[in-house]
């Protein structure tokens, strides 16, 4: 299973030219964007340099500009959360990709169920508990989860397991709202008990299944293996 780590420490112009990148990536897709920053920018210069103006020391001067970075740090982190979770809405395994990136123990298994039609559950393990993530026709998603409920039901003991559908339609989370909805969730295991958990599913998920159905004629058991198994 996937754990979400911690960003690794990136060099100054490294982190500009991130921001740079999330900066171009929000003005192309969020009309409202620019202006924003604008307003956030020009507004507190503006404010100071008549403040200063009527006579006020120039020692305020730096406080408009600090005002103006922390208006555009507010409203870049803000609208380009939006604007990438509108990119990302409609994408397979969407869902999985956020969580994977969220801070936190978060242990994530993208589609442990999945169709041919792009339908998909994600297994997700933290302090909430077991939770399954769907994403894609709410019929075919239902029958997924309702699969994975009872295969997992009997591994998991007393933790907490819950299972939510990705979408915009009633009973349903919408994509932007997910990241909230699993950090509001409460802590009912501890940080030992998600060790614990994602051991004994990774084990469940490694576990060989026996294919069903007849075995094909060609699959012969080998000489003597019935006979040792009566033997037992």
């Amino acid at each position: 299973m996937a754990k979400a780590q911690e960003p690794e420490k990136a060099s100054f112009f490294t982190r500009l030219k991130q921001i740079g990148m999330v900066f171009s990536f929000t003005a192309k897709r969020d009309k409202a964007f620019v202006p924003l920053v604008a307003t956030v920018v020009l507004v507190p210069l503006i404010v100071v340099g008549v403040l200063i103006a009527l006579g006020l020391s120039w020692i305020w001067a730096p406080l408009g500009v600090l005002l103006a970075l922390l208006g555009t740090v507010i409203v870049l982190n803000l609208r380009s959360q939006k604007a990438m979770m509108k990119e990302a809405e409609g994408q397979p395994g969407a869902a999985a990709s956020i969580i994977e990136n969220m801070r936190g123990d978060w242990r994530v298994s993208p589609a442990i169920a999945s169709t041919t039609q792009f339908d998909m559950v994600h297994l997700v393990i933290g302090r909430p508990g077991v939770i399954l993530i769907g994403e894609g026709n709410v019929s075919r998603v239902k029958g997924l989860i309702g699969q994975e409920r009872r295969r997992l039901v009997k591994v998991i003991g007393n933790a907490e397991l819950r299972d939510y559908i990705i979408g915009n339609e009633e009973g349903q989370i919408p994509l932007a709202k997910l990241r909230n909805l699993l950090v509001r969730l409460p802590r009912t295991i501890t940080a030992k008990d998600v060790n614990s958990l994602d051991k004994r599913l990774t084990a469940l998920s490694a576990r060989p299944q026996m294919p069903r159905g007849a075995l094909p004629k060609n699959m012969k058991p080998p000489k003597g293996q019935f006979k040792a198994m009566r033997g037992r």
